[in-house]
């Protein structure tokens, strides 16, 4: 999943090698290309993740990590409202 993500931002984004380690806002990220990142993430991982994260969650690193937590919450019991018996 990681590296999902990972393929989105670079797609989206269109980073080059020399911008690796560039942030979000730095990469020319704006409303639309978060929407399109969020709505991507949606669709392909099943990931609610919300635009705003991404100016949050600037870097790569940071936003990778945010997406996995989301993910490791959404896929609890509890989060699903499920008893878990």
């Amino acid at each position: 999943m990681e590296k999902r993500v990972e393929e989105i931002w670079k797609d989206v984004l269109g980073v080059s090698p020399g911008e690796a380690n560039a942030t979000f806002s730095e990469l020319g990220g704006r409303g639309m290309s978060a929407l399109r990142i969020v709505s991507r993430i949606d669709d392909e991982l099943g990931v609610r993740v919300e635009v705003g994260d991404l100016f949050e969650h600037e870097s790569l690193d940071a936003f990778v990590r945010h997406v996995m937590t989301k993910a490791r919450t959404v896929s609890s019991p509890d989060e699903r409202g499920e008893l878990g018996v």
